[in-house]
């Protein structure tokens, strides 16, 4: 019994499940990413200037990742989530409204550092089980970059 291959030679049944995934932390990200940008208009305090920029650095890099991760949607032959109504009901990360001091801020960032981690090792583990060295090579870079911040974010809230 074989099985219908994609154009890039993997199984389309499970290339959808893996979208179903990616379209969820697509989404996810998508909040994090308005989170941070409003972290970055709205840190008051004795940490504002460090703050400011660090944000800054965090929700560029979200930027990106969304536009990684929607293209690697399109590549496996499907539609990336578009709408923010859609994101909404979709993510775990849940909008961060008036948050304006370090360490509420920090610890967001923190929380919604744990739900990704969890969601790109989920995609992870699925996509080497569906040979996608393409989604496992972008997941694993994703992971290793997240744990770093993960612990310096950390070691800035001790």
């Amino acid at each position: 019994m074989s099985q219908e291959l994609s154009q890039i030679g993997l199984s389309t049944q499970k290339s959808e499940e893996l979208t179903s995934k990616l379209n969820n932390l697509l989404s996810n990200y998508q909040v994090f990413y308005m989170n941070v940008r409003g972290f970055h208009w709205n840190i008051k305090g004795n940490r504002f200037f460090e703050l400011h920029l660090k944000f800054e650095e965090l929700y560029s890099d979200a930027l990106l990742k969304v536009d990684e991760i929607a293209e690697r949607i399109l590549t496996l032959g499907f539609t990336p989530a578009h709408t923010y109504s859609d994101y909404m009901s979709i993510s775990e990360i849940k909008e961060a409204k008036n948050f304006s001091d370090a360490n509420s801020t920090v610890g967001n960032i923190l929380d919604s550092f744990r739900i990704l981690l969890v969601k790109e090792r989920e995609i992870l583990n699925f996509a080497n089980e569906l040979n996608d060295d393409g989604t496992s090579s972008q997941m694993s870079d994703y992971i290793r970059e997240q744990e770093k911040l993960v612990w310096m974010y950390s070691a800035y809230l001790s």
